[in-house]
């Protein structure tokens, strides 16, 4: 396991703040700073994976949904648009490419004749898994630098930094 070896890019950027602005705690650019990058950086590496089975990671996020579902690995559109996190436009819009993919298909809710059922396909069902089993395998590598403990200590601070940011 690789251990870190100096200053990066942050610490950097840091220092140089302290030295032009030393009226200024530029501290808080070592953990925002760090986030930032992390994100572009795993964004990037992630997206290799979804591409690998022809998705982006809305698709992949729509798909996954539906399977941690459960069977009938089936939701009204509501119910998928809360649990991604997205505007139902672009719900609307990912379902409409995984439809055409026949990774998915809509259907009308026997209850409510306007409302709509999205459900995986046969297809859809063995794409997710395949690709869910190797996101997941990839996610670990990506954090076989960090020992078991330092995951854990990593996923709490990061849980509660996500609970008690401040609304702007």
């Amino acid at each position: 396991m690789a251990t870190p070896t100096g200053p990066d890019g942050v610490d950097r950027i840091v220092e140089q703040w302290r030295r032009e602005r030393p009226d200024l705690d530029p501290s808080p650019m070592h953990v925002i700073g760090r986030i930032s990058r992390l994100h572009l950086v795993l964004h990037e590496r992630l997206l290799r994976v979804f591409e690998r089975y022809d998705l982006g990671r809305g698709e992949f996020d729509v798909l996954a949904t539906l399977r941690r579902a459960g069977e009938p690995y089936e939701l009204t559109a509501g119910e998928l648009w809360g649990a991604t996190m997205v505007t139902s436009g672009a719900v609307t819009k990912r379902v409409d490419r995984l439809e055409r993919a026949g990774l998915v298909a809509r259907r009308a809710a026997a209850d409510d004749a306007r409302g709509r059922l999205i459900k995986l396909t046969d297809r859809g069902l063995q794409v997710i898994d395949d690709a869910i089993g190797e996101h997941v395998h990839h996610e670990a590598r990506l954090l076989s630098g960090l020992t078991a403990a330092e995951r854990s200590t990593l996923t709490d601070l990061l849980r509660k930094l996500g609970q008690t940011l401040p609304e702007d």
